[in-house]
């Protein structure tokens, strides 16, 4: 499980665009599969189980933020009162993360997969849960999308 947490981060950070998310993310993931651990059949790809859990886990996350936001206003809404341009003091993403971050959710987690992670279609599409065409299909209008970010950043 050691040998997988600098992959299963990366993934992560592709998933949240945030370090420290992904950081939570990972650690999340870790503390799931330690408990479920039984669940996990011998013989199978341990890998393949625990991308599994951590997109789960991603998803869960994404649906609770949506409901949070659908009540409450947004933590990060007061952090610019009172300051002059507190967007100079974000940190400016790399083009190809600005250009990841604008792809749909289906389209980023494709991308990741495959060309990131180097999961073959059949594997990334068991992490995803869905047909490899399906998984093919994202992946092209994924990868095609980025070009064209990619090129507008140029």
């Amino acid at each position: 499980m050691l040998a997988l947490l600098p992959r299963l981060r990366r993934f992560a950070h592709g998933l949240t665009r945030d370090g420290a998310r992904a950081d939570d993310l990972c650690q999340m993931t870790v503390e799931r599969a330690l408990r479920s651990r039984d669940q996990w059949q011998e013989g199978t790809r341990m890998d393949s189980w625990m991308y599994r859990i951590m997109r789960n886990l991603w998803i869960d996350e994404a649906r609770a933020a949506t409901r949070r936001g659908q009540t409450f206003v947004d933590e990060e809404a007061g952090e610019s009162v009172g300051a002059d341009g507190g967007q100079e003091a974000r940190v400016a993403l790399s083009d190809i993360d600005r250009a990841m971050a604008r792809l749909p959710e289906e389209q980023r987690e494709a991308v990741l997969l495959v060309m990131v992670e180097g999961w073959s279609y059949k594997e990334a599409a068991g992490i995803i849960g869905c047909p490899v065409g399906t998984l093919n299909s994202r992946l092209v209008r994924g990868r095609d999308a980025l070009l064209a970010l990619l090129g507008e950043a140029a």
